[in-house]
């Protein structure tokens, strides 16, 4: 029977960036980290038309600098100089510019591929191994720690389990760890788009009658298209021919980048707001979207997650000689619940504000874009909002 200090069950972008930020801290005190993930990482990147993507925030490049792999994972990051939103057949709009905010970039949109090759390349073989493909089955909590059995019959003990294993994470049932779901009633079609005239950076959010589109800006002049719509009619988008999708989505959207060209495959994620009652037990955490799953309009969810991330690994660093403690695991729980209340708190309210057909509702949203033009305080929150910087105090210009 092995025994490890930290088992991260999840490989994927948020649990490799807890192994990340966790290597140089844990090599200095002779923790051992286990991922175990039962999709084995690719040995390579390989570009894809339709590769999906996340978009990350100034906040999340901050946190990637730290950590040293900013600079490439750059080199196929996209800048988001402008965002420009609106509301469908109304005045109301705004729009956010990065030199406006004094940052080179309001954020970026990257490939999940390449950021993952990214973070899976930076890990220091001497302190994080992989069990990988593998999967854990259950757990089951022993002294000072928890067993973790696998589906190859084997078993390993640690000292803290990491549960960054989604948002449908059998796991976190199997324990009894309760969520809170709250449906939209919507599911987000995601595709890429080639545009006819050069996206120059920007990013649209646009609100429409039948549900909120965004269109985030790609390498290779693509746009990762995000287009929220009612369940039936959905499923009807995704099932229509290409030149047909191509032309209401045009009719969605407008004319801001030409003629859409080309729409790669096409994708349908159920939506609903899903938290975890419980982060934290002894030797346990809840992390990534098996804590809090977001919607995806408003961009949120990984920035929060990472956010998370660093949290939890300076909680730790700072903490006993092993990890686990329940006090250590509260105060990193405590640090980051104003975080995780507002970012949840505005990804949703901005859903359903702007997913409503209320005319009450739609004037005021649309006096709501006006007014963000027209008072800059307003706008400078909600560009720190965007930006991933919302909850953490302003210092150099920011």
């Amino acid at each position: 029977m092995s025994r490890v200090n930290l088992a991260i069950i999840g490989g994927g972008l948020v649990g490799a960036s807890l192994a990340l930020a966790l290597q140089a801290g844990a090599k200095a005190r002779g923790w051992k980290i286990v991922l175990i993930e039962p999709f084995a990482p690719g040995d390579s990147f390989q570009p894809s038309y339709d590769a999906r993507s996340s978009a990350l925030s100034y906040g999340t490049r901050q946190i990637y600098q730290q950590l040293g792999v900013w600079s490439q994972i750059a080199q196929r990051g996209e800048p988001i100089l402008q965002i420009q939103v609106s509301d469908r057949g109304r005045f109301g709009a705004t729009r956010l510019a990065a030199h406006d905010e004094g940052v080179p970039a309001l954020g970026y949109v990257v490939e999940n591929a390449w950021l993952g090759q990214c973070l899976w390349q930076a890990l220091d073989t001497e302190v994080v191994s992989w069990r990988c493909p593998a999967e854990v089955t259950s757990l089951q909590p022993i002294e000072h720690g928890y067993r973790l059995r696998l589906d190859d019959d084997t078993s390993l003990d640690c000292d803290l389990a990491v549960l960054a294993d989604g948002g449908r994470s059998g796991l976190r049932e199997q324990l009894g760890i309760h969520v809170r779901r709250r449906p939209y009633a919507q599911s987000a079609l995601i595709a890429n788009i080639t545009p006819g005239e050069q996206h120059a950076g920007q990013a649209f959010e646009r609100f429409t009658e039948q549900g909120p589109m965004a269109l985030l800006p790609l390498p290779e002049n693509r746009c990762a298209l995000v287009w929220t719509r009612q369940g039936m009619d959905a499923q009807r988008l995704a099932e229509i021919d290409e030149r047909q999708f191509l032309r209401e989505l045009q009719d969605a959207f407008g004319y801001r980048l030409g003629a859409l060209r080309q729409v790669g495959a096409r994708h349908l994620y159920p939506l609903a707001l899903v938290e975890a009652q419980e982060q934290v037990r002894p030797h346990l955490v809840v992390l990534g979207n098996a804590a809090h799953s977001l919607h995806p309009i408003a961009g949120q969810g990984f920035n929060l997650s990472l956010r998370d991330v660093q949290a939890l690994a300076e909680a730790l660093l700072g903490g006993p000689a092993q990890p686990g403690d329940l006090a250590t695991l509260q105060a990193y729980q405590q640090r980051q619940r104003l975080d995780q209340t507002l970012t949840v708190g505005f990804s949703d309210q901005v859903t359903r504000l702007f997913g409503s057909r209320q005319p009450l509702l739609a004037n005021a949203r649309n006096l709501g874009l006006l007014g963000l033009d027209l008072l800059p305080p307003a706008k400078r929150w909600f560009a720190r909002q965007a930006m991933g910087l919302g909850t953490r105090p302003a210092r150099g210009g920011l």
